[in-house]
């Protein structure tokens, strides 16, 4: 059996080679995928984030699994970008809730110039209270990515959605050049980038690896790489297809995120969407194979997530703490 480097990081993968780890048995995958994450990261840390929808719906998008689009009749009704005040409010709460991340996120198809002042106030606040900032605001031009560097943001998050091959069965209003163009644009503008995928919409293992290929050569590896389940929304094409076909199996979703962790062993690989639907036995199971971010505060845009007391209950259980805070001595000795 193969043993996978923990060397540093690699561009030079090949889909069939990503394939071949996804292919690797269930217990030496997460195995190498367990090594890999201790290489790099303690595997007693999680890094906690928290998501505002801070502009809800009315997307020109056709984005096949979103209730944003206004493609699609789903009851969201479309609202106005919230001012950065009750925006910087919620932020703090959402510090004092524990958070170490705050995401801005605004269902556009792409930013426009003149709402740049409003959210260079959120961002500037937000990373005021000492939170990490990171946004999520459709495509960018490479002067808007300045911008947003100038205002303080810290990531950027632009998702591949899926494999090349499949992506024209989720999305046909965005190009897969256009998420790659301003992907190109963080990074040249000196910001982080946040970016993966969702599964479960219908694709194929070998979806799943293309889009793990695609992350993996690009030319920086994601600083924080989120593998969504699927939250199949009603009114939405791939919601509907999911809700009549079923969800993706739960040792097909660990082992994407075990090779996640393999081919990009330095990214904050996030287990984001559909933990709410999630066992607390899948949970952990992805925490083993290499998960070590998530998303609080019991929504995520407009979809459910776990609440305070559920994750609090599931880190004392797994003996998990948020990255960055030590233990004491007197909260070892509780244990």
């Amino acid at each position: 059996m193969t043993q996978i480097p923990t060397a540093q990081p690699r561009h030079d993968w090949t889909l069939p080679q990503v394939e071949a780890l996804f292919d690797l048995p269930f217990m030496e995958l997460v195995y190498q995928a367990a090594n890999v994450h201790r290489a790099w990261f303690d595997p007693s840390e999680v890094q906690l984030s928290q998501l505002l929808s801070v502009k809800t719906g009315g997307c020109a998008e056709n984005c096949g699994y979103c209730s944003q689009s206004a493609h699609f009749k789903t009851g969201l009704k479309a609202e106005k970008l919230m001012e950065a005040d009750d925006v910087i409010a919620r932020a703090r709460a959402a510090r004092d809730g524990g958070a170490q991340r705050f995401c801005m996120g605004a269902a556009w198809r792409e930013l426009k110039d003149r709402d740049l002042p409003k959210l260079a106030a959120m961002i500037g606040g937000v990373k005021a209270l000492g939170l990490e900032t990171c946004a999520t605001l459709g495509m960018l031009t490479a002067d808007q990515a300045r911008d947003l560097k100038a205002a303080g943001l810290d990531y950027y998050n632009h998702n591949l959605d899926t494999g090349p091959e499949y992506y024209a069965d989720v999305v046909t209003t965005r190009t897969y050049q256009d998420r790659l163009d301003t992907l190109a644009h963080v990074r040249d503008a000196g910001m982080s980038t946040c970016c993966g995928g969702i599964v479960g919409m219908g694709e194929t293992r070998r979806d799943r690896a293309s889009l793990l290929h695609q992350l993996a050569t690009l030319p920086s590896h994601p600083d924080s790489l989120p593998i969504n389940g699927l939250v199949p929304v009603s009114g939405t094409p791939l919601g509907d297809k999911v809700l009549k076909a079923g969800q993706i199996d739960s040792l097909e979703f660990v082992r994407t995120i075990a090779v996640a962790r393999l081919v990009c062993p330095k990214a904050m690989v996030r287990l984001s969407a559909g933990r709410d639907s999630m066992s607390r036995d899948l949970q952990a199971l992805c925490f083993l194979a290499g998960a070590n971010s998530i998303f609080v505060g019991g929504k995520l845009l407009t979809t459910p997530l776990p609440g305070q007391d559920e994750d609090s209950a599931l880190f004392q259980d797994l003996n998990l703490r948020p990255m960055g805070v030590h233990p004491t001595p007197e909260s070892v000795a509780a244990e």
